[in-house]
């Protein structure tokens, strides 16, 4: 631990710059402050020291012997500070060059590329180089493993609340739709509509343990005598196409379904009775707010977006 009686960086780079110029005044006019201010930093480093450090003489400022020794010692501590700021400073470039996303699969194929090209383009609009963005597209629980591990800077997550080990922001809201293939006998009946129970009683085409569609879903029935799925597959696609196919029903992204319900490839069932909801959230590590950069900028931008996805408007 320092002790109380080392002078601030500033300070001595003040000292650092009297001693090559031989002038007070033409050392504060280098660094950009008053006389009045440099003069401040001296005296206070006098009473730091126990000792006078500079001398006035006809032709300046002349440092005294103890000022001198000083001076010595502190061109040692200048140049650690200057690699220590030169590194912070690649390291301030680079996140903003660089940032790792991990995302829900809903979000990353649906609702992330846009908020990417979106964020990209108002930095070449501002003038500044557009940030790499690599994605990493996993179900909800992974990506908040990643996250909390440091493996990426900042994750998005569906589900009905945050992990909450992690910081995170509400970016928008989705909804899970009920879907089937259109020679299903639900597609067939006029109303298209069925009831929670005659949901939970059907044998259902799922994601797998850990997405945040399937934790919706399994919350939304919890209170209903659940049966065992048809199918288990891991990604979206996978169960678009099963349920397509005739495996079964299945609930997923007002997103994901929205051109397979336009071509009719599926059919949208009504279900009484049931609130498929979720939240969609940002998650980080660190502060109450995401990291200053494109880390922050993607974050506002998502959560100005929304991300309603009511079957309303599909």
């Amino acid at each position: 631990m320092l002790g109380p009686h080392v002078p601030e960086l500033r300070a001595l780079e003040l000292l650092v710059v009297v001693a090559r110029t031989g002038s007070l005044s033409s050392a504060a006019a280098e660094l950009g402050i008053s006389q009045q201010a440099a003069s401040s930093r001296v005296r206070t480093m006098d009473g730091l020291v126990g000792a006078t450090l500079l001398a006035r003489t006809r032709r300046g400022s002349e440092l005294t012997p103890t000022g001198e020794l000083l001076v010595q010692w502190a061109s040692k501590v200048l140049d650690a500070a200057e690699q220590l700021d030169a590194g912070i400073t690649a390291l301030r470039q680079d996140r903003r060059g660089h940032l790792a996303v991990a995302a829900s699969l809903t979000i990353a194929e649906y609702l992330l590329p846009g908020w990417l090209v979106a964020v990209r383009t108002q930095q070449q609009r501002l003038g500044q180089v557009p940030t790499e963005f690599t994605l990493t597209a996993t179900n909800s629980e992974k990506v908040a493993a990643l996250v909390g591990s440091g493996a990426v800077d900042l994750g998005f997550v569906e589900g009905p609340e945050a992990p909450s080990e992690l910081r995170h922001r509400l970016v928008g809201i989705d909804e899970l739709v009920v879907v089937v293939g259109p020679s299903h006998p639900w597609a067939r009946r006029a109303s298209r509509r069925i009831s929670v129970h005659t949901l939970a009683a059907t044998p259902l085409v799922v994601r797998e343990a850990g997405s945040g569609t399937r934790t919706v879903l399994e919350r939304a029935l919890a209170d209903l005598p659940a049966v065992p799925p048809s199918l288990e597959l891991s990604s979206t696609a996978a169960v678009r196409a099963a349920v397509a196919a005739g495996a079964g029903p299945a609930a997923l992204s007002a997103h994901a379904v929205r051109d397979d319900l336009a071509s009719g490839r599926l059919a949208l069932i009504s279900v009484t009775g049931l609130d498929l909801s979720r939240r969609l959230h940002a998650v980080w590590t660190g502060g109450a707010q995401p990291p200053a950069g494109p880390t922050r900028d993607l974050v506002e931008w998502a959560a100005r977006r929304g991300a309603s996805g009511s079957p309303r408007n599909l």
